[in-house]
C-alpha cells in the first residue's frame, strides 16, 4: 500500500550570493547556468566559493508524476535541510522549515498530474542568528557570519529527499515506547499512539486500527486494536549491547470500503534505562560507557549522509572496543541510529544547541556583550526554537532502544543566573515528551560545581574537560591533579552519575616525538590514558567519551591546522597511536569479550 521513492541523485544547483532568488522568482524557471549537486550532500567542498558562502542556495530537479497519482496520497519528505528551507512545486509554494537536522514534509497529492513533468525547487539558507539552534550572528565584515561552535557550518540538502505514496485513508503518525519491566525481566510493555487521516477520519472506529508486535522470525507475539493503548509482551527478549534484539511493530489501518489497507512498520527494542543514586542502570544493571564524541563529517561529503561512511564509522568504533557515542552536536541521520540499534551501541542523542555561550568564543567570535542569556542574545525566541528542536528530536528518535540519554545542549554558559529559567523551560518540555530517559547537557569547563546554576535540573552530569591541553598544556601530572580535584567537588555537591563527554588533545597525523610533546601522536595517546586511568577509580564516573573519533573540518583559523586534529582516526579514518591504545584497553575491559560485531536480529 505504501511506496517510497528516493529523489536522491544529481540536482541542478546555484549559489544565491546576493539573495536575489526570492525577488526574481528563481523557482518559476530553470536555474540559469546551474552546476550539478549530489543529494544528499553538503555543497561546501563541491562548488567554488562554497566554503565561504553565507546565505541561500537553490536546488531544482524534475519529477514525472506516476500515472496512478490520482488514486493515492503523495507526500514530499525531506530528511534534513540545513538550516532553513522553503520548497515550491512548479509555481506553488509548499511551505518551509527551520532547523537543520529534523525531517519535514508537505502533501502534494493535489499538485500531481498523471504522467506530467513537474519542477521541484528548494531554497536552503545557512544563515544563523541569535534566535536559531544553533545560534550565530551576521555581520558586515568580510566573514559575514560568526557562529559559536568549532566545526564547519556545512549546509544544503544533507540527507535524502523522498516522494512517498500512501492510501488516501492513511496512518499519519505512529509513536511507540517499548519498556522493560525490571521486576519481571521476561515482560515488556509497548505504549503506542496512532494518528489517522483521510476521508473516513470523521467516522473513525478504533477497531479499524490493528497493532501487531512481531519477533525476529516474523511471528506475532502480541496484538491489540485501537489508536492508543498499552500491550504486554511476555516472554520478551530484552535489547542490550550484548544481545541487540529488535521487534517490529506493525500498524494496520483498514476502514470499510477502503481499496487497500495502510500498513506502517516501526522497529524497536525493549529495555529500561534509569538513574539510581550515582549509577546508570540498563535493564536494572549498572553500565559504563566507553566511546567517543563524533561528527557526521568526511571529505567531499561534508555533513551529507553516506551509508558507507556511517557503517564504516560504527564498525571502527566497535573495533576500538567502544560501546557508545554521542551525536555531537546535532541529531544524526536516522539510518545511523538504525545501525546503532542493530549493532547494540548506546547513544547519547544531542540536540543542535551548541554555542549557547557568547563568552566562550571557541571560534574567536567578536561579541559586544559577553552575557549569553539576555534580550538580544539567547532569549525567549531562542528558547522557543530550542524547545521545538528537542520535541522534533524526541518525536523522531523516541522509538530507538539505542538512545539512552537526551543531551539538551553542548557547553552553554550555565554560570549565568538567567540560564536557569531558560533551561527549566527546555527541561520541562523534554520531561513531558519523554519521561522515561535520563537527560543531561555537556558542561563547559568554566561552569564549575560552585558556579553552575542548572545541574540540579538534570539526571546525569556530563563534563567536557581539557586539562593538559587548553589548561596546563603538556603537563599531565597537573592535568591529573586538576581533574581529580574537580571530580571530587562534583561528587560532593551532587549525588549523580558523571560522564566525561569530552577530553583529548590534537595530534598531527605522523607527528612523533620521543618526549611525547603536544601535537604528537604519543602525547595524545598518553593524555587519553592518563584520563582513563584516573576515571576508572571513581565509581560515580559511569562513562568516558574521548574527543574525538576522527579529525573533522572546522572554519579556517590560526588555532586549527586545517581541521580539528583531536580524532584518534584521521579524517580518512586511518588510526593514530591513540586508536590502537584504546583498542588494547577497551577490548580487555569488555565482558564478555566482543571482538566480533553482534548480529542484528
Amino acid at each position: 500500500s505504501r511506496l517510497a521513492v528516493r529523489l536522491d541523485g544529481f540536482w541542478d544547483f546555484a549559489l544565491d550570493s546576493h539573495d536575489r532568488g526570492l525577488d526574481e522568482g528563481w523557482w518559476r524557471t530553470p536555474l540559469r547556468d546551474p552546476t550539478l549537486m549530489p543529494v544528499p550532500g553538503s555543497f561546501v567542498e563541491l562548488v567554488p566559493g562554497g566554503d565561504g558562502h553565507v546565505g541561500p542556495v537553490w536546488y531544482q530537479r524534475d519529477i514525472v508524476a506516476p500515472f496512478d497519482a490520482p488514486a493515492h496520497r503523495w507526500i514530499l519528505r525531506f530528511d534534513a535541510a540545513t538550516h532553513q528551507a522553503s520548497a515550491w512545486w512548479d509555481d506553488v509554494p509548499l511551505g518551509g522549515h527551520t532547523g537543520g537536522y529534523a525531517p519535514f514534509q508537505f502533501e502534494v497529492s493535489h499538485l500531481l498530474r498523471a504522467g506530467q513533468t513537474h519542477r521541484l525547487a528548494v531554497r536552503v539558507d545557512n544563515r544563523l542568528t541569535r534566535h536559531t539552534i544553533p545560534p550565530g550572528h551576521l555581520t558586515d565584515d568580510p566573514v559575514r557570519q560568526w557562529f559559536y561552535h568549532d566545526f564547519r557550518n556545512d549546509a544544503g540538502l544533507i540527507r535524502s529527499v523522498w516522494l512517498l505514496r500512501t492510501p488516501r485513508d492513511h496512518i499519519g503518525d505512529v509513536r511507540v515506547r517499548a519498556l522493560l519491566d525490571e521486576n519481571a525481566r521476561d515482560r515488556g510493555y509497548l505504549e503506542y499512539q496512532v494518528t489517522i487521516g483521510g476521508p473516513h477520519v470523521e467516522e473513525l472506529d478504533p477497531r479499524w486500527v490493528e497493532i501487531n508486535v512481531l519477533d525476529h522470525l516474523g511471528s506475532t507475539v502480541a496484538s491489540e486494536r485501537g489508536t492508543k493503548g498499552r500491550l504486554i509482551v511476555a516472554p520478551v527478549q530484552p535489547w542490550s549491547p550484548e544481545s541487540p534484539y529488535l521487534y517490529m511493530v506493525q500498524v494496520r489501518y483498514a476502514p470499510p470500503g477502503a481499496p487497500t489497507p495502510d500498513i506502517y512498520e516501526v522497529t524497536t527494542g525493549f529495555r529500561s534505562i534509569r538513574v539510581r543514586d550515582a549509577q546508570l542502570l540498563l535493564n536494572g544493571t549498572p553500565i559504563r560507557l566507553r566511546g567517543f564524541g563524533m561528527h557526521e563529517d568526511s571529505a567531499w561529503h561534508g555533513r551529507g549522509h553516506d551509508d558507507v561512511r556511517a557503517l564504516h564509522d560504527l564498525q571502527l568504533l566497535r573495533w576500538t572496543g567502544a560501546n557508545s557515542f554521542r551525536t555531537s552536536h546535532y541529531p544524526y541521520a536516522e539510518e545511523t541510529l538504525d545501525l546503532a540499534d542493530r549493532l547494540g551501541l548506546l547513544v547519547i542523542d544531542e540536540v543542535a544547541a551548541v554555542g549557547l555561550n557568547l563568552s566562550l568564543n571557541a571560534g574567536h567570535v567578536p561579541v559586544e556583550d559577553p552575557r549569553t542569556f539576555r534580550t538580544g542574545g539567547v532569549d525567549e525566541r531562542t528558547c522557543a526554537a530550542h524547545v521545538a528542536a528537542v520535541r522534533e528530536l524526541i518525536a523522531r528518535d523516541g522509538h530507538h532502544p539505542c538512545v539512552i540519554i537526551w543531551s539538551l545542549a553542548n557547553e552553554p554558559d550555565t554560570r549565568e543566573a538567567a540560564a536557569r529559567p531558560y533551561f527549566a523551560e527546555v527541561v520541562a518540555a523534554v520531561r513531558e515528551a519523554d519521561p522515561t530517559r535520563p537527560i543531561g547537557f555537556a558542561n563547559v569547563a568554566q561552569a564549575t560545581p560552585e558556579l553552575d546554576t542548572v545541574t540540579d535540573l538534570f539526571d546525569v552530569i556530563m563534563l567536557n574537560r581539557y586539562y593538559g591541553w587548553y589548561v596546563s598544556l603538556g603537563d599531565l601530572d597537573s592535568a591529573r591533579r586538576l581533574l581529580d580535584d574537580e571530580l571530587r567537588r562534583w561528587i560532593a555537591t551532587y549525588r549523580k552519575p558523571i560522564i566525561v563527554t569530552e577530553f583529548g588533545a590534537d595530534a598531527l597525523p605522523g607527528c612523533h616525538d620521543t618526549d611525547a610533546r603536544p601535537w604528537s601522536e604519543e602525547f595524545q595517546r598518553d593524555l587519553i590514558e592518563t584520563y582513563l586511568d584516573l576515571l576508572g577509580g571513581f565509581p560515580e564516573v559511569v562513562g568516558a567519551h574521548v574527543w574525538h573519533f576522527a579529525d573533522f573540518a572546522t572554519p579556517v583559523g590560526l588555532h586549527r591546522a586545517g581541521a580539528n586534529r583531536k580524532g584518534v582516526f584521521t579524517r580518512d579514518r586511518r588510526p593514530k597511536l591513540a586508536a590502537w591504545a584504546l583498542r588494547d584497553r577497551w577490548t580487555r575491559e569488555q565482558s564478555p569479550p566482543d571482538q566480533e560485531f553482534p548480529r542484528a536480529r
